[in-house]
């Protein structure tokens, strides 16, 4: 992947364009329709009543979960205001840093990276007003992967359903995770319920979310997640549905026929 950034001053404005141009030699996680389609609502991040209104209310219950899957690994003692104070923590696809910045006011030295540059200097520019020190960065978990950087928490969350390539993407958080770390997924099942709802219902009927969000066949059932992610060396070893209410809010089920979290940690060597 060859990533090019050409700034070019004008009397009022800085433009700043991103080439990101394909090498065949490499291969890459970005769907670059899906990552047009995001670039084009780039503005709509932290508009609570937009067109990304329903992962607002999504947040809160994916907070809880990280947290929870964090916890259940205990890294050391839990401190009630800051519980995530010290911990390296990467937010794979970040958009507009929606989770990202909960993470870095509990804490957390969060880094946040994401394929569009536009998205990016939005999540940037909340930040700065946030007062929160967030490394946003315009990049990919492969290309993050190469450079030898380790985290001690990694999430991605509604972000495998629109990567190009799941093993190669579940092959770059096991090489970004350090030894005692814990990955944290949150994604849609596929099945006939989810298409029904995930797709059908919250596109073309509620218009819940933007037309055209997602690519049912890029749904992902939990076996097949663990599957690929135990041949990545990652052992996901706690599914967790997410259940919505009638208000918008949703809460934690065993159920995982449609929203759903997956976590775990390295798999160990057999000794």
């Amino acid at each position: 992947m060859l990533y090019l950034v050409i700034n070019e001053l004008t009397a009022n404005t800085q433009v700043t364009i991103l080439i990101l141009e394909k090498n065949m030699a490499t291969n890459t996680t970005i769907d670059f329709e899906d990552k047009n389609q995001f670039d084009a609502i780039a503005e709509q991040w932290w508009n609570p009543s937009g067109s990304l209104k329903s992962l607002h209310q999504f947040t809160p219950i994916r907070i809880e979960y990280i947290k929870n899957s964090i916890k259940r690994h205990h890294f050391g003692e839990w401190e009630k205001l800051r519980p995530l104070s010290n911990l390296q923590i990467l937010d794979i696809g970040c958009g507009g840093g929606l989770l990202a910045e909960p993470m870095s006011k509990l804490g957390g030295i969060v880094t946040g990276i994401d394929s569009s540059l536009s998205t990016i200097e939005i999540a940037k520019k909340h930040a700065k007003s946030s007062k929160l020190e967030i490394d946003y960065q315009v990049t990919t978990a492969e290309r993050l992967a190469d450079e030898g950087t380790k985290f001690d928490v990694i999430y991605a969350s509604e972000v495998i359903e629109h990567v190009s390539d799941r093993s190669l993407f579940l092959k770059s958080i096991e090489r970004l995770l350090t030894p005692e770390g814990v990955v944290i997924i949150t994604t849609i099942n596929r099945n006939l319920f989810s298409f029904a709802l995930a797709k059908i219902s919250a596109e073309y009927i509620f218009e819940l979310i933007p037309k055209g969000t997602h690519d049912f066949s890029k749904f992902v059932k939990p076996s097949e997640l663990q599957s690929e992610a135990k041949e990545a060396g990652i052992i996901l070893d706690d599914f967790t549905g997410f259940k919505p209410l009638l208000d918008g809010r949703f809460k934690f089920t065993s159920i995982t026929t449609v929203n759903y979290g997956a976590s775990g940690s390295l798999a160990r060597p057999n000794i």
